[in-house]
């Protein structure tokens, strides 16, 4: 953002109005070729040049209010906010009703440095002035909104929140800029854009080892290329890459999304997301959701809301993108809404925006998804995340308070730098457990490709259905507060079948699952643990219906296959009321099984008892496992 820092700009703006105290004219040409010089280099952009010239040029004269007022610009453009305010109250002190054009840039500045009251009572003054043009009025009333919209978010936002934000160091940054930042959910992996040579984008990765980032290096395989790459984002279990390709050859637009997969011997050649995603307009910004099946983006395309708004993509049962849903006029706004970060909770959306209310430019914004899947109105994550600059893109981990961003403070190595910080408490996304683990033959151990689902028990709702890496391998983030059933199918295997009672775990935990499956063969047998029954009766409780209905389609996939399902009992009362219960039980599901049209033929039931017991029953735990339902492969 440009804060005029030369005299000559803001006097097309504003017109000089001269006092008595301080006459240009008058500087001594030696003096004044010094400003000329640093004007020139302002122009080019070299500001610390321009600064040291004009350090000389005040040495020369101590009074030299032009001086003073474009050393403030150039400290401003520096955003080295303090040494700005300091030369625009000098040259104030120095000559206040000449420099009195000035506090517009001055207010900016102070809000650059927090003092938002100062800043509104600057901007207030500065518009007292009557000779003011149409667009300086314009800009002041911009300014002056953001200003108070500054001072009420500290009103009602008043905590001890410290902003640390802390330079990720050498084996990160450099001299070229480095931004967009993305993590797998272990927190191992970062993935960022670095623009060498202010040219060329490429992606980079480091990993997070004995408790520091190791030297990035460019990402393997066939996705770096001469062309440039950026805005990626990696899925959350490091096997997906998505990113925006500008004026790529057989584009659809002048910048698409494309897509890439991790593969044994790197990253596999981008393929275009297809005309289902790209438009002949501008897609960018994409972020997966963590179990891969939605696909937020930036896009210009019309139908929209604004200028730029994020819109979604479910992916289908096919693998194809659907066509894209705009989120609506709660997130997007008549301006410019990008940047999309779902985080691990797959409930809190992160992204940026210049239409909500904020403190002038891209700001940084928090929605949180409703219980009828609509967004929540967007909270502004507040001074000092966002500032009177153009904030960019964030992520969080799945810890929910580690925060990484890209920002040019003063300690960048070279133009923008990744940092990492603390986000506060009331910004932090949904607690959430993740569990992840291997999909194997149980008489092989071979790695199996295969979809991983977990279903709310309660809800009968899909919660988290994910595909599995080449080897079998499979990571699935979760809210917490909640009992799932974990259910693996693959052709020609038993499904598998889990009951995890997660309600009552401890928050931002890892589980580690690895699933053998068996093979379809004669005596195959798997206990179906999501088959629940009342203490000592036989009606199915509803939540069952989730592992009878995978049942129902392991035999329809399968129409060769005859089963037996078995009931098994403790040893807690009489062995023939236990008999009957658990032959009444097994016959309980082929009964359902057959009026889902499975034919009575295919089906057997039969009632153990407390006959073949699992574990020992002097324990509850024991006793638990004993108590069962198994189902076993007649013939196939």
């Amino acid at each position: 953002m440009k804060k005029w820092p030369v005299l000559l700009l803001f006097s097309l703006l504003f017109g000089t109005v001269y006092s008595q105290s301080y006459f240009p004219d008058k500087v001594d040409k030696k003096t004044a070729a010094l400003y000329t010089q640093a004007i020139s280099a302002a122009e080019s952009e070299h500001f610390k040049e321009g600064i040291s010239l004009l350090d000389k040029a005040i040495q020369q004269d101590p009074k030299f209010v032009d001086a003073y007022l474009s050393r403030a610009g150039m400290y401003g453009e520096l955003k080295d906010y303090k040494s700005a305010i300091q030369n625009y109250e000098f040259a104030l002190g120095l000559d206040s009703l000449y420099s009195s054009d000035y506090k517009l840039p001055y207010s900016i500045n102070l809000c650059g440095n927090g003092d938002f009251e100062k800043a509104l009572a600057a901007v207030n003054s500065f518009l007292t002035n009557p000779k003011l043009n149409d667009v300086s009025v314009r800009s002041a009333l911009y300014r002056k909104k953001t200003y108070e919209f500054a001072i009420e978010y500290k009103k009602t936002h008043a905590n001890a929140y410290l902003f640390e934000p802390k330079n990720m160091g050498d084996s990160i940054n450099t001299i070229d800029g480095e931004y967009y930042p993305s993590l797998t959910i272990d927190g191992k992996t970062l993935v960022f854009t670095r623009r060498l040579n202010n040219f060329n984008e490429d992606f980079f990765e480091s990993h997070f080892e004995n408790g520091v980032w190791r030297k990035a290096h460019p990402l393997e395989g066939d996705i770096n290329t001469p062309q440039n790459e950026g805005a990626q984002n990696i899925s959350q279990d490091g096997q997906w890459l998505v990113f925006t390709g500008c004026n790529f050859q057989g584009g659809l637009g002048s910048c698409d999304l494309y897509f890439s997969v991790h593969t044994r011997r790197g990253w596999s050649e981008p393929q275009n997301l297809g005309n289902n995603i790209n438009s002949e307009f501008w897609e960018s910004a994409p972020c997966f959701s963590p179990d891969k099946r939605d696909l937020y983006f930036a896009s210009r395309m019309p139908g929209g809301v604004g200028g730029t708004d994020i819109w979604v993509s479910h992916r289908l049962p096919s693998g194809r993108w659907g066509e894209p849903e705009n989120l609506g006029p709660e997130i997007n706004t008549k301006g410019d809404e990008s940047c999309p970060f779902i985080h691990a909770d797959n409930q809190t959306l992160y992204f940026t925006s210049n239409g909500h209310p904020g403190y002038g430019g891209d700001d940084l914004f928090m929605s949180r998804r409703k219980p009828d899947g609509t967004w929540g109105k967007p909270e502004n994550l507040g001074y000092p995340i966002n500032t009177v600059e153009n904030e960019g893109s964030l992520v969080i981990a799945a810890d929910g308070r580690t925060t990484y961003y890209a920002s040019d403070r003063a300690d960048s190595r070279g133009g923008l730098d990744l940092y990492t910080f603390q986000i506060r408490d009331d910004l932090r996304p949904f607690k959430t457990l993740w569990v992840k683990g291997k999909v194997f033959d149980k008489n092989t151990k071979a790695g199996l490709p295969s979809a991983v689902e977990l279903i709310d028990l309660q809800t009968t709702q899909t919660i988290s259905k994910v595909q599995t890496d080449e080897e079998g391998n499979y990571l699935i983030t979760l809210p917490i507060g909640k009992d799932y059933a974990f259910n693996v199918n693959r052709k020609g295997y038993l499904f598998y079948s889990e009951n995890f009672p997660l309600s009552k775990k401890d928050p931002d935990s890892i589980y580690q699952i690895d699933i053998p499956l068996q093979p379809i063969v004669a005596n195959a047998s798997i206990v179906l643990k999501n088959i629940f029954y009342e203490t000592n009766k036989f009606e199915l409780k509803p939540e069952s219906q989730v592992e009878l209905n995978k049942i129902v389609q392991l035999l329809t996939d399968n129409p060769n296959l005859k089963i037996v399902i078995n009931g098994h009992t403790d040893n807690v009362g009489k062995d023939a009321d236990n008999l009957t219960l658990s032959n009444n039980r097994s016959k309980t599901v082929t009964t359902y099984l057959a009026a889902k049209g499975i034919s009575q033929s295919r089906l057997q039931a039969k009632g153990f008892g407390s006959s073949k017991p699992l574990s020992d029953n002097k324990t509850e735990e024991g006793r638990a496992m004993n108590r069962r339902t198994e189902l076993s492969v007649l013939s196939n």
